[in-house]
């Protein structure tokens, strides 16, 4: 016979998933469901008792290019084309910098932490701290570390730290440099005054109290000096973003455990920023107005001497006024000499300005400033400007891009094509200027032979006043560009207008979300036993049910046993009242339509597929019911292989079944009679080494027809059907087969073998028995579908198989059987 682990079975079989068990089930373990909720909430409530109160603060602002509406065209194009706002991404790079972030660190002195012990943790005080620590950063301070300051009265404190590594780092905030401390002691404590420097190897600071109506008398408090570089990189995770895609609307995100901490940084950071964009925006003005007072100087100078030089020579020549011919050349000379001069400048400023476009390929606010002339054509102005702008543009886009990003060569394009076309713009209006300037020089020649006509005396007096006029042209054309350029950087317009300010109005944390955790632990005390149910159940391959039995196999079930409880097996015998007793009796009933009557002796073979389903207790108790109900009855034990029956009536295994069909007894030597009145036993004697050849010889046909003739009821203990091939032999003396079943050890696919044989004809009358069925698990027990091979062998082949182990995965899963 081949094993049961050999044996095919269609998992199909076992496949009908019924819905309506699988929901008894689940309501049957609803104390799990409860349980499960219960510890998730009470998780949730630690948890949002005791994590970190997590706040998240937001700031809008709006980044728009704005002109001070008092400015003149000529104002604006004269200090402003090369300081526009930069564009939206740009500010928010910006934001996002290390450089930028530093400013706002260093201004908030945000690498200093205030602490108070809280009932689970340090907590920040910032904002209600009611002291400052004023930080000599030229000096080294104890980095990382929490400094313990216990106030003993309003004037007094106590420092002190402990030493719990052997090195420690110290930090200078005004290098940013680091360098190690070893200390020579496991802690330090000093008491000082507050107001008083404190000096030590590693630290340097003094303590001042916010207000004189500050008690901190009997607190505690701890200051701690952080990395600037760690603290910087913290706040550079600002959530900077565009509100509406499309707009100037920048949105400004920042998380953390402080709310005061949180404001105070939004809107520093603002501030900062709109700091550093007005000063880049004035910084053209800046460098003209720079210029100009320079030049303003000289040109200040300069009038001074010609005007008391005119004096001297009026006075030394007496001669104070041009005749009426002299004054008149003096207008038109002096008329043509500001154009000249005007025209000169121009000149002058587009050579600068073409050498400067020529010689970079990166343009700033470095651009030559037109401090003494007027730029006529809007297109120079328009190109320098669109210039720069594109060339900020370039440089931001290759802090974060590859060269080879197509945005950024196409920004590249631009800036040459720009390039070329103020080239162009400039060549051309130098030409056009110096056409202009020549046909000037001619007019002056002419004028100037005309002054030839006059006296010596009021020639010298008209070149005199000609350079008065001039140089007092220059001075006031320069005092006024330098007032314009005042103007400029006093009423500058800010780019960045705030919206909605960073502010605390009471929001809720965002982490932890309480309402969030409270949901999430009742759905997982309700998901995570369901999905063990539901888990439990597919994985179960243990047989639970009668409904199972008659669902999946074609044998007949013909009762249900319950556990027994008591000491041995002779439940019936010694507790003729009880529940087990009683289903016997019904399976006494119930064997009886599988019975013919046309015999006399009945023969009732027990077996079953393993070992430990219950088949001995079974033919034992089935023996004693038909024995006490007036039937002569005889117990034969017929598992040679692993006799146990004997321990139950107290009696001696030395000779039985085994010693007649060998020979040694005679019918009469092995049968025992027992305290049970019209009951005998029959033991299987000693183990043989050949049991299924004893049962197939001649002395078992011969021995059943003793048993026939002797007795009523002839209950055959037998083997195990898949483990050895013993009970499909003494089936043939049978009038009725009972297969035990036990309730949630029996694995599926164990009967399949004797059920097949049964479809094929190859067995008949023979019914399943379900054993130590147990009610309070008729739903809470899984009905898993599935099956599995193997059994014949391991654990349930103890005696039978006596060299085979059990494994270490048949050990583990008892664990959860």
């Amino acid at each position: 016979m081949k094993p049961i682990q050999n044996q095919k079975f269609d998992i199909n079989e076992l496949s009908n998933f019924d819905v309506k068990e699988l929901f008894f089930k689940i309501i049957d373990h609803w104390k799990l469901f409860v349980v499960a909720t219960l510890v998730g909430l009470l998780i949730a409530n630690i948890l949002n008792k005791r994590t970190q109160r997590i706040y998240e603060l937001k700031s809008l602002i709006t980044v728009k290019d704005e002109q001070n509406p008092l400015f003149s065209s000529s104002t604006n194009i004269s200090f402003n084309w090369g300081g526009p706002s930069d564009q939206v991404e740009t500010i928010m790079t910006i934001l996002k910098s290390r450089t930028h972030n530093e400013k706002v660190v260093n201004e908030l002195k945000y690498y200093i932490d205030y602490l108070k012990e809280g009932k689970y943790r340090k907590e920040d005080i910032y904002g209600r701290n009611p002291f400052v620590v004023e930080l000599d950063t030229s000096f080294y301070q104890l980095q990382g570390l929490p400094i313990q300051l216990e106030f003993i009265d309003n004037d007094k404190f106590v420092l002190s730290v402990d030493f719990e590594k052997d090195f420690y780092s110290l930090i200078n905030y005004s290098l940013n440099e680091n360098k190690q401390f070893i200390p020579d002691t496991e802690s330090f404590k000093q008491t000082y005054n507050i107001g008083k420097k404190i000096e030590t190897p590693f630290l340097n600071f003094k303590i001042h109290k916010k207000s004189s109506l500050n008690n901190l008398s009997g607190q505690t408090y701890y200051v701690k000096f952080n990395s600037f570089n760690g603290v910087v990189g913290r706040y550079r995770k600002i959530d900077v973003k565009s509100k509406t895609k499309g707009t100037s609307l920048i949105e400004l995100g920042l998380n953390g455990a402080n709310k005061n901490k949180i404001v105070d940084y939004i809107n520093a950071t603002i501030k900062v920023l709109d700091r550093d964009q007005r000063k880049q925006k004035i910084q053209y003005a800046l460098k003209t107005k720079e210029f100009i007072d320079s030049l303003f100087i000289v040109e200040s100078r300069n009038l001074k001497d010609i005007e008391s030089g005119l004096g001297d020579f009026k006075q030394r020549n007496d001669i104070y006024d041009l005749s009426a011919q002299g004054a008149m050349l003096f207008g038109e000379v002096t008329e043509l000499d500001a154009q000249s001069l005007e025209l000169r400048n121009r000149l002058d400023y587009y050579s600068n300005l073409e050498s400067y476009i020529l010689s970079r390929d990166k343009y700033d606010e470095s651009v030559p400033a037109p401090a003494l002339v007027n730029i006529e054509d809007p297109n120079i102005t328009v190109s320098v400007g669109t210039l720069i702008a594109l060339s900020k543009e370039k440089e931001t886009m290759e802090m974060t891009v590859n060269p080879s990003y197509p945005p950024l060569q196409k920004i590249i394009e631009k800036i040459g094509l720009e390039r070329r076309v103020l080239l162009e713009h400039i060549s051309s209006i130098k030409i056009t200027t110096k056409n202009s300037l020549n046909s000037l020089n001619k007019q002056l020649n002419k004028n100037n032979a005309k002054l030839k006509k006059l006296s010596p005396k009021e020639q010298k007096l008209l070149n005199f006043q000609r350079k008065f006029v001039i140089t007092e042209a220059n001075y006031n054309y320069l005092k006024q560009n330098s007032y314009e350029a005042g103007i400029t950087i006093a009423a500058n317009v800010s780019d960045i207008k705030v919206l909605d300010s960073a502010k605390d109005t009471g929001q809720a944390p965002i982490y932890p979300k309480g309402n969030f955790n409270y949901l999430l632990a009742i759905m997982l005390g309700t998901i995570l036993p369901l999905l063990f149910i539901v888990s439990k159940e597919i994985l179960d391959n243990k047989i639970s049910s009668v409904e199972e039995i008659e669902k999946v196999y074609k044998i007949p079930v013909l009762g249900v046993l319950g556990r027994n409880n008591y000491d041995n097996r002779l439940a019936v015998f010694n507790k003729p009242n009880s529940t087990i007793a009683e289903s016997f009796r019904a399976l006494r009933s119930n064997i009886q339509f599988m019975l013919t009557n046309d015999k006399k002796s009945k023969t009732i073979v027990v077996t079953s597929s393993v070992s430990k389903e219950g088949k001995t207790m079974t033919a034992i108790n089935m023996a004693t019911v038909f024995a006490l109900g007036g039937k002569k009855t005889v117990l034969v034990g017929f598992d040679l292989r692993k006799p146990k029956m004997h321990e139950d009536f107290g009696i001696d295994n030395t000779y039985g079944v085994v010693n007649y069909l060998i020979g040694e007894k005679s019918f009469d030597e092995i049968v025992k009679k027992t305290e049970i009145t019209n009951l005998d036993v029959i033991t299987s004697g000693p183990v043989p080494p050949n049991p299924s050849e004893i049962i197939l010889s001649e002395k078992t046909n011969e021995f059943f027809k003793i048993l026939k003739e002797n007795y009523d009821y002839v209950i055959i203990d037998s083997p195990p059907v898949g483990l050895v091939a013993d009970p499909l032999e003494l089936f043939k003396y049978s009038d009725a087969i009972i297969y035990l079943i036990r309730h949630n050890y029996s694995e599926k696919g164990m009967p399949k073998m004797i059920d097949d044989k049964y479809s094929n004809g190859e067995v008949k009358n023979i019914a399943y028995v379900l054993n130590d069925f147990r009610m309070k698990n008729s739903y809470g027990r899984g009905y898993g579908y599935g099956y599995g091979y193997g059994y014949g062998y391991g654990k349930y082949g103890s005696g039978y198989h006596s060299n085979e182990k059990e494994s270490f995965l048949s050990k583990f899963k008892k664990i959860f059987t």
